[in-house]
């Protein structure tokens, strides 16, 4: 068995008061336990799914985006001049190292969520993060159900390198406000975006059908992160407002750097610094980890968290365009910039 042992220690917090008094989160713990799916029967699991299968179905407007993304049809591409079978099997690739990142994304967030029942100090976050913890659970399974069975267990990706250093600072860290910034605002802000943009990439429809599923529990948790730090975070000195942004310029560097695919480049052939290299530069690619950030950027905006470094570095990775933006990156708004 793969076993990630992570040593952290917390401080676990008892409250006395039972009295709910952030009327906000009380709506949200109300919408969250009238919004449970269960993943064995509400999923339909019965459509075939086939790795590797070419799609006859595929609309011109899909196909576009897809050999625009891989770049195809470019000479400096290291996918140029590929077959038809070709071009399928990368795709599901793709397919495969996104959805079994999600997997692993899900698991820290149910690790982490369940750390949040144990450290944070009011009941409303208390019952909220119990709550997720439910959610975060059967994201997990309804992955690994589709991993293991549709597409079976020789197509499922480790976790990414980035990620893994992602999780494990969150895990080792005994503040639980930074447990919710990294977990309810970096991972989960990013994870919002990427379900989004792999369902307009998506060859399938039982993945669709999860991953459109497990978005509707995904806004709510990015809401419960910044309904709870928004009351923290004016309380914090200016020395742990400098700790909490470095925190940030280092998960901001690790979440950019999980899209460069150096395990698909691998996997398929394809020299890593080659793949890295057209990660890098490929237009619909830096168009892709341009919205990723499309939920994380406004709400550390609004956390009051957008320092100086912190905004540079948005500002050099090209997305401080979202600073102002309200809604969730969509499925809609993905394959609308993806399409130019």
């Amino acid at each position: 068995m793969a076993i990630l042992d992570v040593h952290g220690d917390v401080y676990t917090k008892f409250t006395w008061d039972y009295v709910q008094a952030n009327p906000q989160l009380v709506k949200l713990y109300e919408k969250g336990k009238v919004s449970q799916w269960n993943a064995t029967t509400d999923i339909d699991w019965a459509p075939e799914v086939n790795f590797g299968e070419i799609d006859p179905d595929i609309t011109p407007e899909e196909r576009a985006m897809t050999d625009g993304f891989m770049g195809f049809d470019l000479p400096e591409s290291p996918f140029y001049g590929m077959d038809e079978a070709e071009r399928s099997r990368l795709g599901w690739e793709m397919q495969s190292w996104m959805v079994s990142q999600f997997m692993h994304g899900e698991q820290g967030a149910l690790v982490a969520t369940a750390r949040l029942v144990e450290t944070v100090p009011g009941i409303d976050s208390k019952y909220y993060a119990a709550n997720q913890v439910a959610d975060e659970a059967r994201h997990v399974e309804a992955y690994a159900k589709y991993l293991n069975d549709k597409l079976g267990t020789e197509h499922v990706y480790p976790i990414s390198k980035p990620l893994e250093s992602l999780l494990v600072d969150i895990m080792t860290e005994s503040r639980w406000d930074i447990t919710y910034l990294g977990m309810q605002i970096m991972v989960e802000g990013l994870a919002l975006a990427a379900f989004g943009m792999g369902n307009a990439l998506f060859r399938d429809p039982v993945i669709k059908q999860i991953t459109d599923y497990v978005m509707r529990d995904e806004a709510r948790h990015v809401a419960f992160g910044v309904l709870a730090l928004k009351e923290v975070v004016p309380q914090l000195t200016q020395a742990e407002l400098d700790d909490r942004e470095e925190f940030l310029l280092e998960a901001i560097d690790l979440m950019y750097r999980r899209f460069l695919l150096e395990q698909v480049w691998e996997r398929v052939g394809v020299d890593v610094e080659q793949g890295k290299a057209f990660a890098e530069s490929n237009p619909l690619m830096i168009i892709f980890r341009q919205v990723l950030f499309s939920k994380i950027v406004p709400n550390i905006n609004k956390l009051g968290l957008m320092t100086p470094k912190v905004r540079q570095r948005f500002v050099d990775l090209q997305v401080i365009q979202w600073e102002n933006y309200e809604d969730t990156a969509s499925e809609e708004l993905a394959a609308e910039m993806l399409l130019g």
